[in-house]
């Protein structure tokens, strides 16, 4: 068997994807045309703090997967020899042959909003219509890929914020969940994270990988009677442009810098400049201040120090809080102490810490049957999981300051960016709109939002095409694109809703006509049927 294939081909499924995909087949479904909406309901919330955005990523994985996944010869003979509780075939001949002509994803269409792109709750960040069978299978392996390395995107962009223009360095690959860890390092990439200690997916995207040496370099030295500056001394000697030292494996202060220090004198004098030290363990607000003023009193005032051991957001904030407060009734400077630390963040970073799942769905919203195209809906005693029926656009809505202010989803054929005359700029249509928007909220019925033609600045459709039926057509972005989407995008934000500690809510709303479809549907359901003349 071909472990790689099997595991992570087109059965990187669920296998209640491919016991409805026959149920279709049986019922002459299987080839109507059908629109699921991929999005989520809720921010992360990780207990002490929440997420008041997040981060889209991972398009490009699942892009490359899709093309790559089809029912072959072996996937074909492994569901043959699948059966039911009693012996019975639990997928029958005729089924599997049509999958074997047919089961791939070229018939499939994608829209999606690009990696790197602000993301909020409840607006659809991957529409994906073709045949419903395949449409089906491709759910788990959907939202596999796109929810974890938004996931992690979200939290390394929490972790940008928090560490300001400091380096952050990506350690969390031996933490990771097998080779997620891959994928979560392309999200941290994207995310906020400047470089990565994983060497493979660094090289793959295109970045170098950054690093220092374990304890157990020191340790090792030790064990041979030698010493902590023997180690440090070797280490600088193989790599004295790139000199890096760990050193808290004995005493930090006592020890470990005055070490490091020597060594850093050594390297001068050849006419190398060390890149610093690095601590991983203790009190490391403190530890800073008193490194830096060793490192200074040294002449190494631009040595860095590079933090690690279980960073986080709010764990880089509250060091750089304690640096001000104590920096200052020691007399130290505290903005040079901040400037020159690193941040390597690893396992809270790349298991997003708090939160360790984002609850993105994948609902149908649509299906073109007998009876033409009829807009589906999910109903919930929950309100929050009632569905947001049909074909749908995404549009984003800044205010006069340029901010995002809110996102609002229209059906298909609308154009609420053809009724404004913004920045100067003449939309096709010729016309400025003289009222108001109204903006209506998506789950709760009564509330509404009004916004003055003059508070609009700009609306902009969200929304790309990415594959039409199996065919790519788009240009796909470098990650040092992506990044740059995601800065620009999270610089956007009001101030309150990048806020790591109790964010601003920000609103997703719903057009007047999305609104009343998606009430027209709910009455009908509460009949017991779907009033097809809407």
């Amino acid at each position: 068997m071909n472990y790689l294939s099997t595991t992570e081909g087109i059965l990187f499924t669920d296998q209640y994807q491919l016991t409805m995909a026959q149920l279709y087949f049986r019922l002459g479904m299987h080839e109507m045309p059908a629109q699921f909406d991929h999005f989520f309901r809720n921010y992360p919330d990780y207990g002490s703090h929440q997420a008041g955005y997040c981060v889209n990523a991972g398009l490009d994985w699942l892009i490359d997967w899709m093309g790559a996944a089809r029912f072959g010869e072996e996937e074909i003979a492994l569901m043959r020899g699948m059966t039911s509780s009693t012996g019975r075939r639990l997928f029958e001949e005729d089924f599997l042959s049509w999958l074997g002509s047919n089961g791939d994803f070229g018939g499939i269409s994608l829209q999606a909003i690009p990696e790197g792109r602000v993301v909020h709750t409840n607006a659809p960040m991957t529409v994906v219509r073709g045949p419903l069978a395949l449409a089906q299978i491709l759910e788990t392996p959907l939202l596999n890929i796109l929810n974890y390395q938004t996931l992690i995107a979200t939290k390394a962009a929490r972790v940008r914020e928090s560490a300001g223009e400091a380096l952050v360095l990506e350690f969390g690959v031996r933490r990771a969940h097998d080779r997620g860890g891959n994928a979560g390092t392309r999200a941290a990439l994207i995310g906020g994270a400047d470089f990565s200690s994983n060497a493979g997916i660094s090289h793959a995207l295109g970045y170098p990988p950054k690093g220092t040496h374990a304890h157990s370099l020191v340790q090792a030295f030790l064990a041979q009677g030698m010493t902590e500056l023997d180690a440090f001394q070797a280490y600088a000697d193989i790599y004295p442009d790139e000199c890096l030292l760990l050193v808290d494996t004995i005493d930090t202060l006592a020890s470990g810098v005055p070490n490091a220090i020597r060594v850093f004198e050594r390297l001068r004098r050849k006419g190398y400049a060390p890149v610093g030290v690095r601590l991983d363990s203790g009190d490391l607000a403190h530890l800073s201040m008193r490194v830096a003023q060793m490192l200074d009193d040294a002449g190494f005032p631009e040595a860095s120090i590079v933090l690690s051991n279980e960073l986080d957001e709010l764990i880089i904030r509250e060091i750089k809080l304690q640096i001000a407060q104590e920096a200052a009734r020691g007399g130290l400077d505290a903005d040079n102490i901040i400037r020159r630390l690193v941040y390597g963040v690893g396992t809270r970073l790349i298991t997003s810490a708090g939160d360790s799942s984002l609850g993105g769905v994948y609902k149908l919203v649509g299906l073109q049957g007998k009876k033409g195209w009829r807009p589906a809906i999910k109903v919930s005693e929950d309100p929050g999981k009632t569905g947001i029926p049909g074909s749908k656009k995404v549009w984003r809505i800044y205010d006069g300051r340029g901010r995002a202010t809110a996102d609002l989803l229209t059906l298909d054929d609308e154009d609420p960016a053809g009724d404004w005359r913004l920045d100067g700029q003449q939309f096709p249509d010729d016309r400025v709109a003289e009222l108001p928007l109204r903006l209506r909220h998506h789950r709760e019925r009564t509330k509404s939002r009004i916004l003055p033609a003059k508070s609009i600045s700009r609306i902009e459709p969200l929304l790309l095409d990415v594959l039409v039926e199996g065919r790519l057509v788009c240009e796909r972005p470098t990650t040092e694109q992506i990044r740059a989407i995601r800065r620009a995008d999270v610089a956007s934000l009001d101030e309150g809703v990048r806020r790591l500690i109790n964010p601003h809510f920000y609103h997703v709303s719903v057009s007047e006509k999305l609104w009343a479809l998606q009430e027209h549907l709910l009455r009908s359901l509460s009949k017991g049927s779907v009033d097809p003349a809407f």
